[in-house]
């Protein structure tokens, strides 16, 4: 049995999740490590297509170099029938695409702390050298819990490889595209963090920033036509919010944020006025105990000495001698006490 074969029957598909242009999502049970997973499986249309063939097999090994909570895992990749599959990771949960249907937008500090995490698995994949190039609610996967995975990874390409896309063709969906990526241009790092603030612009207002039937269409809107400001459409989000979206929807990608971890300092709030006035105010330091113990030394001398004139007093109240004069407070604590001593033995005496 070879090794294709091996792999083939190692899962065992339990339900069709989603059917795409490029590939079928399965759920599948994998019989070694009883795990369930999803698969991939590349569309029978396209088998044949030795482009697409490479271009899926690599989104495997792309994938497989990057290990982040926030972005889904490749466990294998192999074949079946000819067609080419990736395993990987299954996510219960839904999409955001799946989210706005239901509750058309989000509320600002839901849709930040989103944002934030596709931030953290974007930045991880950038500093790997890869581009996304499809960031997009759809491939945006959040679990019962909150977590955000990002998904598919097909249409990625290395910084630094070949791209296999002809020349001005364009991957994607058109919504969440940066100008420069609808227009066939070089493709990098930024039009990530432009497709991440086109999510986040759409999670807060419930709509994306622009709206087009055709590639030549969005070129020519986002070319032409201004964003309706956030707070024009939700009032209720943050200013500082607002500003950063807005900066990440930059038409020139030299003025949006530098990275996708520049984009998430600014999405993040800012510390509160109370906060700043509670930084500023100087941490006490180590307790020194040098005056702290002259102090209490001066204060027992002075408790004692009233003490003993009170009973030298008493000693001495019937006695036509004076006492001998008590010890002055100047000094050290030291010197009052051994003079104070001197007093008291002599008084003590019976003088």
């Amino acid at each position: 049995m070879s090794t294709a074969e091996r792999r083939s029957r190692r899962y065992r598909q339990r339900q069709v999740l989603a059917h795409g242009g490029m590939a079928t999502v399965e759920l599948a049970l994998d019989l070694e490590l009883d795990r369930q997973v999803a698969i991939k499986r590349l569309a029978k249309n396209l088998a044949a297509n030795d482009e697409f063939k490479q271009r899926f097999v690599r989104e495997a090994r792309l994938a497989a170099r990057l290990s982040h909570p926030n972005i889904v895992a490749v466990y294998d990749v192999g074949e079946d029938d000819g067609l080419p599959f990736i395993v990987m990771e299954y996510v219960a949960g839904e999409t955001l695409a799946d989210l706005l249907r239901r509750r058309g937008r989000l509320e600002p500090d839901e849709a930040v702390a989103l944002a934030l995490q596709a931030c953290a698995g974007l930045e991880t994949a950038h500093e790997a050298g890869l581009v996304h190039r499809d960031v997009k609610p759809q491939n945006l996967l959040v679990t019962p819990g909150g977590t955000v995975k990002i998904a598919d990874f097909g249409i990625a390409r290395s910084l630094d490889g070949t791209q296999l896309t002809q020349a001005g063709t364009v991957l994607g969906t058109a919504a969440y595209l940066a100008p420069e990526q609808a227009a066939g241009e070089t493709v990098t790092a930024s039009a990530d963090v432009y497709a991440l603030g086109a999510v986040l612009y759409e999670l807060l207002t419930g709509r994306p920033p622009y709206r087009a039937d055709s590639l030549a269409e969005l070129a020519a809107r986002q070319r032409e036509g201004a964003i309706a400001p956030v707070r024009e459409l939700a009032p209720e989000v943050p200013a500082a919010t607002e500003d950063a979206v807005m900066h990440a929807l930059a038409r020139d990608p030299e003025y949006r944020p530098a990275s996708a971890a520049a984009l998430a300092d600014e999405l993040r709030p800012a510390p509160t006025a109370v906060t700043e006035a509670a930084r500023s105010v100087p941490t006490p330091g180590p307790v020194s105990h040098g005056p702290r113990r002259a102090l209490l030394g001066a204060l027992a001398v002075g408790a004692a000495l009233v003490a003993v004139l009170v009973v030298a007093f008493s000693l001495h109240g019937g006695s036509k001698q004076p006492p001998v004069t008590a010890p002055t407070s100047t000094g050290t604590p030291a010197q009052q006490a051994d003079a104070f001593g001197t007093w008291l033995r002599h008084n003590a005496a019976g003088r």
